[in-house]
């Protein structure tokens, strides 16, 4: 502007001398100011950074494994991750499990528990000295990984690549992470049930749900779980085993025959159903609830073919709802038959946006389109998605596990689509002291089982027993077995019944996608009968 008002005239060599002049004081000036901020008192720095090169939306295990997977790629990255919650990311597992069963009477405050084989642990990741300050994120050395928790990203700018937070505050990225979770569902009638009985439901997902309802668990007389999945049939075990030291009444009510009936076999689900009886539950099946309501001090439930159910306590465990909120203002694409946002095999949404966790309805390169709610699938996407937002381009093709106990001496881990509804093969043999979770934690040194599976690689080198496997005739012992879930006369899903250690066996079978005549042969890769 200066060289064109004053028309002069000047040699090419003058006018570069110039532009270099300009320049020079330009990037010294912003030398300067990044100077300044790097020398500045935390106190005059702002809470929030405006700008994070890595920006991990959520607080959970997702965010946590990308975090750290970034940090694995690029030791100097800075991540910020914006949570919600006001704890730092955590595991939820233990929620539903090892927590109950701790003999620790402040467990609710230390959140540290006893793993089957006797080792303690902490439910956090990592504690509170592993992160830097969000307000020193910007200037701290070799950068680091901060938690701003407490806050809720409400805007996401995908052209300006910026988001909005619930405070109106903003933070500008390079490279952004959704990995927003999900809610608990209820049902409707309970919602429409009234403020009586809405104070006297549990909605299971939290650090502050499990504090809540351990301490309910104390003082009520009566607690009824609905859901016979997962998380239900973990709770009903975990407060049926407590039930047995106490006067607490414990019922579980689902609609299906059995529980997890829409996982497993109904000859198996039906077995675990009276395991979970022996565990101190009164189980009611195919129970469809009608109506709910609160009268003379107690929650009454009345179910479609006429039972009555009263009691103190609701727990609602009848599946999650992905978040999703973001996706107006981000433009991203909400999967219409599985819910979650639509992801490629790179979990990519966007030029600048991937997703992990349970809000991704990803692309798996061997199953099709999936959504997942595992613990092992959070840390197996989060971690992909931390690789390919440094860079690494590489699809979904490591299938995570997840796993469930019911107890301390029944456990099964599961990869790939396990459903009911698929015709199934089973192959079981008698089970020894070895086959529990307890044994297998105490061989493995870790209770949160996909810490040690996930980097496992299955080995060619397995040798098959020469005892064959058979089918199960009714009424047997399911001691421990393989379950081989078939789409097409192909293997698209392996639970392992009492059977630890092999997932890497599992998960190959599944990789290779191949049809095979006799499933019989197959499962002796398993070595289920082995001593």
């Amino acid at each position: 502007t200066l060289l064109a008002v004053t028309r002069i005239d000047f040699s090419p060599l003058l006018l570069l001398h110039l532009l270099s002049l300009v320049s020079f004081s330009f990037l010294h000036c912003k030398a300067s100011a990044v100077t300044a901020a790097m020398e500045a008192p935390v106190d005059a720095l702002p809470e929030i950074p405006a700008h994070a090169p890595y920006l991990l939306i959520g607080g959970g295990t997702a965010s946590f494994a990308a975090a750290r997977s970034i940090r694995a790629r690029d030791p100097g990255a800075r991540v910020l991750i914006v949570s919600d919650e006001s704890d730092l990311p955590y595991m939820r597992p233990p929620l539903s499990k090892e927590l109950w069963f701790s003999d620790d009477p402040n467990v609710t405050d230390t959140l540290r528990f006893k793993q089957w084989n006797g080792k303690e642990r902490s439910i956090y990741f990592q504690p509170p000295s592993f992160y830097v300050s969000p307000q020193e994120l910007p200037r701290v050395e070799n950068g680091g990984v901060a938690v701003l928790t407490g806050k809720k990203v409400v805007h996401v700018d995908v052209r300006g690549n910026k988001v909005r937070l619930n405070d109106d505050s903003e933070i500008s990225y390079d490279k952004c992470l959704v990995a927003t979770g999900g809610t608990p569902r209820n049902l409707q009638v309970i919602e429409r049930a009234g403020e009586e009985v809405q104070k006297r439901t549990t909605l299971f997902r939290k650090i502050e749900d499990f504090r809540s309802l351990e301490k309910i668990s104390r003082e009520v007389k009566s607690v009824t779980i609905i859901g016979g999945g997962f998380l239900g049939s973990e709770l009903a075990c975990a407060m049926g085993r407590r039930s047995n030291e106490s006067s607490l009444e414990v019922i579980q009510i689902f609609p299906e025959k059995g529980n997890m009936g829409k996982v497993l076999p109904e000859y198996l689900s039906n077995w675990t159903t009276e395991k979970v009886t022996k565990e101190g539950v009164n189980v009611m099946t195919e129970a469809v609830v009608k109506n709910v309501s609160y009268q003379d001090g107690k929650v009454v439930i009345k179910l479609k073919d006429g039972r009555v159910v009263k009691t103190d306590h609701i727990v609602a465990a009848v599946g999650l709802e992905p978040n999703v909120e973001l996706a107006k203002s981000a433009g991203l694409e909400v999967d219409s038959d599985f819910g979650g946002y639509r992801v490629n095999a790179e979990l990519q949404a966007r030029a600048n946006i991937w997703v992990a966790g349970d809000a991704a309805c990803f692309y798996d390169i061997r199953l099709g389109r999936r959504r997942v709610e595992h613990h092992d699938h959070a840390v197996v996407s989060g971690r992909l998605a931390g690789e390919n937002m440094t860079g690494a381009n590489k699809p979904y093709w490591h299938q995570s596990m997840f796993w469930s106990d019911l107890g301390p001496d029944v456990g099964y881990e599961a990869i790939g689509i396990v459903d009911s509804s698929l015709p199934t093969v089973g192959v079981f043999a008698k089970a020894t002291a070895k086959d529990t979770p307890k044994a297998a934690t105490e061989q493995s040194g870790t209770g949160i089982r996909s810490e040690s599976e996930t980097e496992a690689v299955a080995s060619s080198e397995v040798t098959p027993v020469a005892a064959a496997p058979r089918e199960p005739q009714q009424g047997e012992e399911y001691g421990k077995g393989v379950i081989f879930y078939l789409r097409d006369k192909v293997v698209v899903g392996i639970i392992l019944w009492n059977v630890f250690n092999r997932m890497p066996i599992a998960r190959k079978i599944i990789k290779d996608g191949e049809e095979h005549a006799d499933l019989n042969e197959v499962a002796k890769l398993f070595n289920i009968h082995e001593d």
